[in-house]
């Protein structure tokens, strides 16, 4: 009996180690107004080209990597990633955008990822603006909409070096102690670093 009542408890304190070192989940949000329901025909990793166009998009060029996990750390391997943003004039390129700020013939403003092995994904973009909005003023973001084999996370991806900004968003202060699950952390510049965490793989 005390082996296994032992034993029992060396199961529980390795479950609950496993627990208490399990990334937390990636806060989930909104799809918001301006998911591209019409798209360009492109939607690869490179938002910044288009292929015949002789311009690269407007802004300031980033690359954003990260990897998808379920809630045990497992990378979710060929997780699809619909990623979507507002131009560097802070512009979407929807048919409900009213905002006056110009659009970027040269901005693909969508695309779609896969993740590989480890459950890596990695795009290249640019640094979406701050825009007025009907709840106040938005932070810059990227939304992404993603899809593994049981679970669906909506997200919103915040940037590190925005923190006064962040801090003054409604949407990103509406996710209390899980803000910090959604920023992505700048690794050196240009170069973000955001790990999604979802429920199931």
């Amino acid at each position: 009996f005390a082996g296994s009542a032992f034993g029992a408890a060396v199961i529980a304190g390795g479950a609950a180690r496993a627990l208490s070192e399990a990334p937390p989940l990636t806060a989930s949000s909104d799809m918001g107004p301006f998911y591209p329901v019409s798209r360009l025909a492109e939607d690869d990793a490179d938002l910044t080209w288009l292929k015949g166009h002789a311009n690269r998009a407007k802004g300031t060029v980033i690359e954003v990597t990260g990897r998808v996990l379920d809630r045990r750390g497992n990378p979710v391997r060929g997780a699809v990633l619909e990623a979507w943003q507002a131009n560097a004039a802070g512009r979407y390129a929807h048919g409900l955008d009213i905002a006056t700020a110009p659009l970027d013939p040269d901005f693909q403003g969508f695309a779609t990822l896969r993740t590989g092995p480890s459950g890596e994904w990695r795009m290249t973009t640019i640094k979406p603006a701050a825009y007025d909005s009907p709840i106040g003023k938005r932070t810059p973001h990227i939304h992404f909409d993603v899809r593994g084999q049981q679970h669906r996370l909506i997200a919103q991806m915040y940037f590190a070096d925005d923190a006064e900004m962040n801090a003054q968003d409604m949407l990103y202060k509406g996710l209390g102690g899980a803000a910090g699950t959604s920023v992505a952390r700048l690794n050196s510049p240009g170069k973000y670093r955001w790990d999604i965490v979802l429920m199931e793989g």
